[in-house]
């Protein structure tokens, strides 16, 4: 479940980190489809930096599809699945709308909040990279590459049919 934890906080302040280096991003995530890779790192106590995780994430809206740290969570905005296919387990719980470490719309909406927090190291059309300091011992530095926006597509891809899945999955529905 750590592991859940980390990667979903990733997405959240990948897609604020996003917002925060090109404000135009925004509007653009609004209006579409949003696909891109992220390298997430970490440094404790001053240490040098290193990857903790990377991957990808598709975001629509209030949904998103992420996937690295060999596990894939979807959310169609109402409802989050975290899958481990290694594992064989799924984890089902309701995305609670004012929460922003359930619901990333909440962080995209906000994002100027959390800007005090945020060091943006570098930026282009299609790439961020930025540090945010999450307190007095540890930071946590984004790179995100090759973000491309696409037209809405069809919320399916938001969602995760567990009847579908091969036999021997544990589903475990929270909510």
């Amino acid at each position: 479940m750590k592991r859940i934890f980390v990667f979903f906080t990733t997405l959240l302040f990948a897609v604020t980190l996003s917002a925060q280096g090109n404000i135009s991003l925004l509007d653009k995530v609004a209006g579409n489809r949003a696909v891109f890779d992220y390298r997430y790192l970490i440094s404790e106590d001053g240490k040098p930096f290193h990857e903790v995780t990377s991957g990808s994430v598709t975001v629509e809206d209030n949904a998103f599809r992420l996937t690295g740290l060999n596990l894939e969570i979807i959310s169609d905005g109402t409802t989050r699945w975290s899958m481990d296919p290694e594992a064989k387990e799924v984890l089902i719980e309701r995305v609670e709308k004012d929460n922003i470490f359930t619901n990333p719309a909440i962080l995209i909406s906000s994002y100027r909040d959390h800007l005090d927090m945020i060091k943006v190291k570098s930026s282009g059309s299609d790439s961020l990279d930025a540090v945010v300091t999450f307190d007095d011992r540890v930071k946590g530095e984004f790179i995100l590459k090759n973000v491309k926006f696409l037209p809405k597509g069809d919320k399916k891809d938001f969602t995760l049919d567990v009847k579908s899945l091969e036999k021997g999955f544990v589903v475990t529905d929270l909510r």
